[in-house]
């Protein structure tokens, strides 16, 4: 088993020391061992789970979604029934925001389209910005 450094193991996954010491500290990185000299050290299995937290914050799954991923056994152990139930929701949840986005593209678009792009006061996206929500 490997013995790394905070910092080699930040290196290693591309995720910041100060991010690892905030999942130690939450709980979604189990805790590193430490060397006499009191300096944390990390193994495989800090490694994997790393990289897994990372990958799945890059793919948009929540910090409670990740943590629910992980209590299941994470990368090593998790039943696929039940990481596929998260994947779901998280895939439901994309699709909503992407509607929305698409509603947002639509919305800007014909804004824009309106606006002259003249040196005037009088403008779309101007009018569009001050109009209340809902």
């Amino acid at each position: 088993m490997a013995n790394w450094s905070i910092g080699e193991l930040a290196r290693k996954t591309g995720v910041h020391i100060e991010t690892i010491r905030y999942f130690e500290k939450v709980g979604l990185l189990e805790t590193s061992g430490r060397t006499e000299g009191g300096h944390r050290v990390f193994g495989d299995r800090h490694l994997r789970s790393l990289k897994f937290i990372k990958r799945a914050r890059e793919l948009g799954f929540s910090p409670q979604e990740v943590r629910a991923l992980l209590d299941m056994g994470g990368p090593e152990d998790a039943c696929c029934d039940e990481v596929r139930d998260i994947a779901v929701h998280h895939l439901e949840d994309v699709r909503r925001k992407i509607k929305d986005l698409k509603r947002l593209e639509e919305l800007l678009a014909s804004t824009v389209d309106r606006c002259s792009g003249s040196h005037v006061s009088d403008c779309a996206v101007i009018d569009m910005l001050e109009e209340p929500v809902g």
